[in-house]
């Protein structure tokens, strides 16, 4: 976790907490509200970070003694994979985090917002039309992490019908610099890097190449993300907002590109262990409420994974030069 104060409109500072600050993307945003607000620190009050989310009384302690007035929450099992393997965990740290802290905001911070990132994982079912999916669809989920991601979205959406000033974010698939290797750019891009350094034969493992997702960069979801914070007063800035390109892209797709930065002749391959028990062939996100907002991406797909890449060919060396 981390905690900072950034610049408000009338002068005071406004105090921003962040769950999951040391995961992928609380990095990125706390790097860039850093940036952003030259007063951004690291440190968080009573020695705060590393509060653990299921900790209900920890969890108490820390709003009460941050009294923030705004908090971020991050902190998840992001990966579907890792939600297979210990379901337990995945609903305790989504769902049961979750309820700590709302729990504790409306005790010790009623005044406080919540931007509550939620996954478009929750739409499932939904998905399967094909055509983009909006705010309003069911949510539908079909594996542990979109079930316990969808029950936490219900949950503050109850809690915001009783008072809870908070907004929830849907994003769509994003990727950048370390993002972990369970997700489906960096794991391409990692596989390639260690056969380029000789520690890999040339032959990379896939899942499902078919099959098309909405990727955005991680600043843009960033991007979205200080947006909804910086018109958190505002009426229509309220509620429920997919983040997302609208534009699908195939795996298949996602791989000639990074298979494009080698000049190593390599061989791809299916791992069964790779492909999903359910699979959603088609994911599009409809982002017009946010965009109406004035949100729009502003990274292309190639760069993107042109940092993934780079980022990954780094990692790389740095452990091959450790022997």
């Amino acid at each position: 976790m981390a905690a900072g104060s950034t610049g408000s409109t009338d002068g005071r500072p406004t105090k921003v907490l962040i769950t999951g600050a040391g995961g992928f993307v609380g990095g990125h945003l706390a790097a860039a509200l850093k940036v952003h607000h030259p007063d951004w620190t690291q440190d968080a009050p009573g020695g705060a970070v590393g509060v653990d989310v299921t900790d209900a009384e920890a969890m108490k302690r820390w709003i009460q003694g941050s009294q923030p007035d705004i908090v971020v929450h991050l902190a998840a099992v992001a990966a579907v994979t890792a939600s297979v393997k210990d379901p337990r965990l995945a609903w305790r740290v989504n769902l049961d985090g979750v309820l700590n802290l709302v729990l504790a905001l409306q005790e010790h911070a009623p005044a406080a917002h919540l931007l509550f990132v939620s996954s478009a994982e929750v739409y499932g079912e939904s998905l399967n039309t094909g055509l983009p999916v909006n705010e309003g669809a069911l949510l539908q989920p079909v594996n542990h992490y979109a079930a316990s991601k969808a029950a936490a979205d219900i949950l503050v959406r109850q809690a915001m019908a009783a008072g809870l000033s908070a907004t929830v974010a849907r994003p769509f698939n994003h990727t950048g610099p370390g993002q972990s290797e369970a997700f489906v750019a960096p794991n391409f891009a990692a596989q390639i890097a260690r056969i380029e350094a000789g520690l890999h034969p040339p032959v990379i493992k896939v899942g499902s190449l078919d099959d098309e997702r909405d990727f955005l960069d991680v600043k843009d979801v960033i991007s979205a993300y200080r947006l909804l914070l910086d018109r958190r007063q505002e009426p229509e800035a309220r509620g429920v907002f997919n983040v997302a390109s609208g534009v699908p892209t195939r795996i298949g797709d996602i791989l000639d590109r990074l298979l494009s930065l080698t000049k190593v002749r390599i061989q791809v391959t299916v791992d069964a262990e790779r492909l999903r028990a359910t699979r959603t062939p088609r994911v599009i996100g409809d982002s017009s409420r946010i965009r109406a907002l004035g949100w729009a991406p502003t990274t292309g797909l190639d760069a993107t994974l042109a940092a993934v890449f780079d980022d990954r060919r780094r990692a790389v060396n740095r452990w091959s030069n450790r022997f």
